[in-house]
């Protein structure tokens, strides 16, 4: 899980920070919010103290309400030693008692002029993103018709140049030799090229290039959700290879399951055609046309028909 501290929501949503700057480098560790209502109403049995405070309209006006002593002690409970800040949204006035209670305890009291909802939104997908769990896989990431297609296999079976044809079709790459992978959602991987090799393709015998200054801005791009694997592996003439398609093989990365095609690699065969076409079937799938499965239906019809095979041709 990538480090993110207070400092960064400062730097990225231009927060103004009122008190408790000593606290800028406080960790942040949970995407979850919080927006301490029924702590400033005295509650305080679950308050979830590690999370981000988020004061809004409603909070601080029901603050008001409060005794001179409730305030400083509510005020006061809300300043944990893992909180990691506290945001007063729409440009609120601050209470006193929270500015001197952020001073205090070192928790970071800032400002934000956006409104309480839209904040809360912005925050949670920023945190989600910067704080999703990681990893990363030796391959090549292109984006073929919009499907991100990771391609994996032994180091020299191929992959770095079915990539090089790829672009030359048309497509895109996205990363080469190490793909850093970050799981946004339970069932979303976004895959990237590490900053030290981003747009760089290695060629065996050629070296490095750079494919973005060889095939333009149209050739690359930064990020792309991984939906397909497709795995090279030499071929095996001992071992029996899916002929149909109806085989449903997946690869878990982090918590999520892709679609898995292994593709043998020999003499004479157009990796980069069939990576292609893969991607495009892969589409088909997924909008509810499926070849492999429309023949096997015909297949049992004629089958359970008493009919020649023949006349599926």
């Amino acid at each position: 899980m990538a480090k993110l501290r207070t400092k960064n929501l400062v730097e990225y949503f231009r927060l103004e920070v009122i008190s408790g700057s000593a606290g800028l480098n406080r960790s942040i560790n949970t995407t979850d919010l919080s927006r301490p209502g029924i702590e400033v109403a005295g509650f305080f049995t679950y308050y979830p103290s590690d999370r981000v405070q988020i004061l809004g309209k409603t909070e601080l006006t029901f603050y008001h309400s409060l005794t001179d002593e409730e305030k400083h002690n509510r005020l006061r409970k809300l300043c944990a030693d893992d909180t990691p800040c506290i945001i007063v949204t729409r440009g609120l006035e601050i209470p006193s008692e929270l500015i001197e209670a952020g001073e205090e305890t070192g928790v970071p009291i800032l400002l934000s002029n956006s409104k309480t909802t839209t904040m809360y939104s912005r925050l949670t997908s920023y945190l989600e993103a910067k704080l999703a769990p990681t990893t990363a896989l030796h391959g090549v990431l292109v984006d073929i018709y919009g499907v991100g297609v990771l391609i994996t296999g032994k180091s020299g079976v191929g992959k770095s140049e079915t990539a090089l044809e790829l672009v030359k079709r048309g497509h895109r790459l996205v990363a080469d030799d190490s793909v850093e992978i970050r799981q946004t959602d339970e069932d979303t991987l976004i895959g990237s090229s590490p900053e030290l090799i981003e747009h760089l393709l290695e060629i065996r015998g050629l070296g490095i290039i750079n494919v973005m200054t060889l095939f333009g801005a149209g050739s690359v791009r930064n990020y792309k959700r991984i939906t397909l694997n497709i795995d090279l592996e030499t071929w095996d003439s001992q071992k029996v290879y899916d002929r149909v398609g109806l085989d449903d093989e997946k690869l878990k990365i982090l918590d999520t399951e892709i679609t898995k095609i292994t593709l043998p690699v020999r003499p004479g065969r157009n990796l980069a055609v069939i990576t292609e076409v893969a991607a495009m079937n892969f589409r088909l799938k997924n909008m509810g046309v499926n070849a492999a499965q429309q023949f096997a239906d015909r297949l049992e019809k004629v089958i359970q028909g008493g009919n020649n095979v023949s006349d599926l041709i």
